[in-house]
């Protein structure tokens, strides 16, 4: 079974129409996002949320996060990575640093190592999409959204941090 036909078990077919809508628009994503962050949880106008509340998200992400990779017990040979994490924690959309579309690709390699370490098993294998959905239909969802996304791109600064706030966000109440 695909990921595709996997999601359609867990989603309705407006909110997966709405992942691809936001990947590929240039603009006018902010429906689709909203639509996805309501999978999350999220109430209406989710890309409205204003300076104060994305700050909010942004340091309760970032405690949430940080909270879970400290609490991860992990193999011995995986507590360098755990240990590089939580730095890279650190520097995360830092004053130094706070351009969103610099940050998406530090973003998208903290959750994919966040993940490997909470799991133990490499996230992009065929099968992890399908176990997450299986195990936590939740995180499943929020792994569908985040193995969705490029890991690299030259989104507009307003797409990067959209992209990130949905992320951020499940993350923060997870």
């Amino acid at each position: 079974m695909s990921k595709e036909e996997l999601i359609e078990e867990f989603l309705d077919s407006d909110t997966i129409s709405a992942l691809q809508t936001f990947i590929n628009k240039n603009d006018k994503f902010n429906k689709a996002a909203d639509l996805i962050a309501k999978a999350f949880g999220s109430n209406d106008n989710f890309t409205k949320m204003s300076e104060s509340d994305i700050q909010k998200l942004v340091v309760s992400f970032k405690n949430n996060l940080t909270l879970l990779i400290q609490k991860t017990w992990v193999e011995k040979s995986d507590i360098a990575l755990k240990d590089q994490l939580l730095f890279k924690m650190d520097s995360f959309l830092t004053k130094e640093s706070s351009s969103w579309a610099e940050n998406y690709t530090l973003f998208r390699s903290i959750i994919d190592q966040a993940v490997f370490l909470m799991f133990g098993q490499p996230t992009n294998t065929s099968d992890f999409a399908e176990y997450t959905l299986r195990i936590d239909p939740e995180f499943g969802i929020f792994w569908w959204y985040i193995s969705s996304l490029p890991n690299e791109t030259n989104w507009s600064e307003e797409k990067c941090k959209v992209a990130m706030m949905l992320g951020m966000f499940f993350l923060a109440n997870y």
